[in-house]
């Protein structure tokens, strides 16, 4: 079905989701997963590899429309939608700055982007071509493609993932900086569970194949306040809430 808005920015409620494998297996990928997102949230959905994690995002993003259930997308800045993927997808022939505006409805394109920019640390990189940056720096462009459309959800499915963990760590700053800056409802899809700890306001734990929701573990400390120490905490508690998930 056609996402809607609704009272709750971001509701998922998907009974089934099956499909043929190459080798004509049935394949049951989410059973009976249901979870909320409240307005201005930053969520992880967090589960081990292969469980249903993407999936979930393909189908809140209308690119898989194969499913039994429903959902419902947050209202707001025209109902936009933007993704972050594993890849940054950018567009070879264009710049920096050329993928970022392309995004934008034709009467934004001229919008002042400076701020971030700025904040993205691409300031003095507008004018490269993708093939002239690294992976991390192609990562970040395509951060600044999804935030300068304002979009009233953003996804990003695993968007640091192959990194070295120091430019994941780097990544993941700038990511809440600019979040936080203008806050959207997001869902991260990640397994990293540090990163979800880092980043969340709320995690939602996911089962393995077919995937539905263990619970949900909510992260009410403020980021400013996550030092390693206190995540330390918080990753104990975690693990006391969920001790099946590794």
């Amino acid at each position: 079905m056609q996402p809607v808005g609704a009272a709750v920015p971001l509701r998922v409620d998907i009974a089934d989701k099956t499909f043929m494998s190459a080798e004509g297996v049935s394949i049951t990928a989410l059973r009976d997963l249901s979870f909320e997102v409240r307005q201005g949230e930053f969520a992880c959905l967090l589960g081990p590899s292969g469980c249903g994690k993407s999936t979930t995002l393909r189908i809140l993003l209308g690119l898989d429309k194969e499913f039994t259930g429903s959902f419902q997308l947050p209202q707001g800045a025209q109902n936009r939608v933007a993704a972050v993927f594993q890849e940054p997808i950018l567009l070879p022939w264009r710049t920096v700055e050329q993928n970022v505006r392309l995004a934008l409805p034709k009467d934004r394109r001229a919008a002042d982007l400076d701020w971030l920019f700025d904040s993205l640390g691409l300031s003095g990189m507008r004018s490269l071509f993708p093939a002239e940056l690294s992976l991390g720096l192609a990562r970040r462009a395509a951060l600044a493609r999804a935030f300068a459309t304002e979009p009233a959800v953003l996804f990003l499915d695993e968007p640091f993932v192959s990194l070295d963990e120091r430019t994941a760590e780097r990544l993941r700053h700038l990511l809440m900086d600019v979040w936080s800056a203008r806050p959207t409802t997001a869902l991260m899809v990640t397994h990293n569970l540090r990163e979800a700890l880092m980043l969340s306001d709320r995690i939602v734990v996911l089962s393995a194949r077919p995937a539905h929701a263990l619970g949900v573990f909510d992260v009410r400390l403020p980021r400013q306040y996550r030092s390693p120490q206190v995540m330390d905490d918080l990753l104990r508690s975690f693990r006391q809430r969920f001790p099946d998930v590794h």
